[in-house]
């Protein structure tokens, strides 16, 4: 069931029959697909926005490994729209081509692109100085050594950039295209948590960072990325949270935004609506990256604290989407979840939520990788 029909066109730019917004990618010669891609989440905004979850083909809060599951479909009979994963085992020191992991990321990504879904990554990447993990923020040298020509460091990581170089290479649809992927490398570096982020590195340094991998994918051949920049939340944020350190209008393709505040949809409202005007503005796309509150048991929780501040007057974001669901096993006290599953409080709502015209999922979806 189509919820909207594409009439947008290319030319010179991306440009809207309606608007006639022009949009322009990091990469001059991404692919007609990402191109495509890159129009229609523009055009989304106008009439909802897509739901995604981290994770949801890997495993769910009671499952793991079971092809064609997901905890979405199995309350709502539908996949999500987004589906959204990690490139960071497939490129640091966890690197095994193969193992099951990269094997079953790889066939879900292709389930996801026979849907004619969206796929989403980012990554949580180890920390290329000191042989720690993505959180390990003991050293303020980590970037400043992999911008160092020459450098140990930077054969590292330039190393793991070329293992996600061959791995994307090899992601390729049923027809043989390159799948379009929205990459949000270094995600939340408003924060102090990774090696990456304000606590370890400078403005200047996370900039020339920032350019220095996009660089690097798109000279080694890699036109199916969309470039997405994720601050971190920090209450109801003003519009300045959202360009914190920002690498430049030609360096990014869209606005992301990981949301973690509780439940507080006024607070979520005001920083959607900041959001979405630093879209129009820039004229860039923009979504929720991340969000969702662990463990949450609210019944009504879908319709009252996230549909409600998505459909106020002013919000145009392509998606949001929520993280993961643990595969706890027996483990009934693990509850690091953060969407529904069967047996949650908020079930019926969910559904509700999934037939509301504002939500987009799988079957919801148009071609987006067509402007026809």
């Amino acid at each position: 069931m189509n919820k909207f029909c594409i009439t947008l066109l290319f030319v010179c730019g991306f440009s809207s029959a309606e608007a006639r917004t022009t949009l322009r990618l990091v990469d001059s010669n991404a692919t007609r697909e990402t191109k495509a891609l890159y129009s229609n989440l523009w055009k989304i905004q106008k009439r909802g926005f897509m739901f995604g979850h981290h994770d949801d083909l890997a495993y769910g809060r009671y499952w793991r490994g079971t092809e064609g599951k997901s905890d979405t479909k199995d309350v709502c009979g539908d996949y999500p729209a987004v589906y959204s994963m990690d490139f960071a085992s497939m490129m640091d020191d966890r690197y095994n081509p193969n193992s099951e992991w990269a094997a079953a990321t790889r066939k879900n990504i292709l389930a996801a692109r026979r849907r004619g879904e969206v796929i989403t990554a980012c990554a949580h990447l180890n920390n290329p100085l000191t042989g720690g993990d993505s959180w390990d923020n003991s050293s303020k040298e980590v970037v400043t050594n992999i911008l160092k020509n020459g450098s140990p460091t930077q054969a590292k990581f330039n190393i793991w950039l070329d293992r996600l170089i061959d791995y994307v290479k090899d992601l390729k649809d049923d027809s043989g295209v390159p799948i379009p992927i929205i990459f949000r490398p270094f995600h939340e570096h408003t924060q102090t948590w990774n090696w990456w982020g304000r606590g370890c590195t400078t403005e200047a340094e996370f900039i020339a960072l920032w350019r220095y991998t996009v660089d690097y994918l798109i000279e080694g051949g890699i036109h199916q990325f969309i470039y997405v920049i994720s601050p971190q939340s920090h209450g109801a944020d003003p519009e300045e949270r959202f360009t914190f350190w920002w690498p430049g209008d030609d360096y990014v393709d869209m606005i992301g935004y990981d949301y973690y505040e509780g439940e507080n949809p006024a607070n979520f409202c005001i920083s959607l609506k900041n959001l979405s005007a630093v879209s129009q503005k820039k004229k860039k796309p923009c979504a929720v990256t991340e969000t969702g509150l662990e463990a949450f048991t609210n019944p009504r929780f879908w319709t009252e604290q996230i549909l409600k501040p998505a459909s106020a007057k002013g919000v145009r974001v392509s998606f949001i989407t929520f993280w993961r669901n643990k595969y706890v096993g027996k483990n009934e006290k693990d509850t690091h979840y953060f969407s529904v599953f069967p047996g949650h409080p908020s079930e019926q709502d969910f559904r509700d939520f999934y037939r509301n015209k504002r939500t987009f999922f799988s079957k919801d979806l148009p071609n987006m990788y067509s402007t026809k």
